[in-house]
């Protein structure tokens, strides 16, 4: 029954489609290679990224690394590489706190292979297939 509920809580109210286990095992490689979205798309060119560096710090802390198809990729200049650990982790901002977030799969990234984080369907396959199979 409380597997039916947290299902529904998911899928229904917080419209998700992955569950997201595990924990940050301090790897880094979220910091190196980031994609950041701005209002519904990732920032995709120089110009957009300057405007918006003079309108919020986090932008601030961020750098370009190079530019692929879906758009910028940057690296975040607060992470401390000799000790493995967000130099602001206190105080940052909540992109930094959501991650990961399955909006990521969704936009084709993929997540490095160090990461501690999972992301699991809530709905296996099997149940996708069978609802289909009903309609």
């Amino acid at each position: 029954m409380l597997k039916k509920i947290k299902k529904f809580i998911y899928k229904t109210i917080l419209r998700r489609q992955y569950y997201r286990t595990g924990q940050c095992n301090r790897c880094g490689d979220c910091c190196k290679r980031i994609y950041v979205r701005h209002k519904k798309d990732v920032i995709k060119d120089e110009k957009e990224f300057e405007k918006l560096r003079r309108l919020h710090p986090f932008y601030l802390g961020l750098e370009i690394v190079e530019k692929d198809d879906n758009g910028l990729v940057f690296r975040c200049t607060n992470f401390d590489e000799e000790n493995r650990i967000c130099k602001i982790h206190s105080k940052r901002y909540a992109i930094c706190r959501k991650y990961p977030d399955e909006i990521i799969l969704k936009m084709k990234a993929v997540m490095s292979e160090k990461c501690g984080y999972k992301f699991t369907p809530i709905e296996s396959f099997e149940e996708v297939m069978k609802k289909m199979r009903k309609k």
